[in-house]
């Protein structure tokens, strides 16, 4: 695992090593980002890496805090915490759209680590601070 911020301390990133599991139950070492920007401060976003492409979903922070202790997700996206066939603590990720579904586990210490430095730049609650709303008014009005 590894993990990096910006200079200018808006961004959290944390390189993680997940087990992609498919519908069979084999899985396979799937190498992911997990990453937040202060300017985003509801979302967090979960890039897979291939030897061919990335693949981007972008959810609730919220979600993946949750599902640390508990199973939390409505949709396409829904996060719990459980135990891989080994005995160690996993997050289970699972997403799905119309093209197909995903389930990744991820080491619950690396999630809880990534979670909780995206906490120290924005705790609960604060979150509305760091929205620039005349930006995203102007955003709106250009479209």
């Amino acid at each position: 695992m590894r993990f990096d911020a910006d200079a200018s301390r808006s961004t959290v990133t944390n390189e993680i090593t997940m087990r992609c599991v498919d519908d069979r139950g084999e899985s396979v070492v799937l190498d992911a980002v997990l990453g937040y920007d202060v300017h985003d401060p509801y979302a967090v976003t979960a890039t897979f890496r291939t030897d061919y492409y990335e693949v981007v979903w972008t959810f609730a922070r919220d979600l993946l805090l949750r599902g640390l202790t508990d199973p939390a997700g409505e949709g396409d996206v829904h996060v719990w915490p459980c135990l891989d066939s080994d005995g160690r603590s996993v997050v289970i990720i699972e997403l799905s759209s119309p093209d197909g579904e995903l389930s990744v586990l991820a080491p619950s210490a690396d999630v809880t680590r990534f979670v909780n430095r995206t906490l120290a730049r924005v705790p609960v609650g604060t979150e509305g601070e760091h929205i620039d709303v005349d930006q995203l008014i102007d955003l709106l009005l250009a479209v």
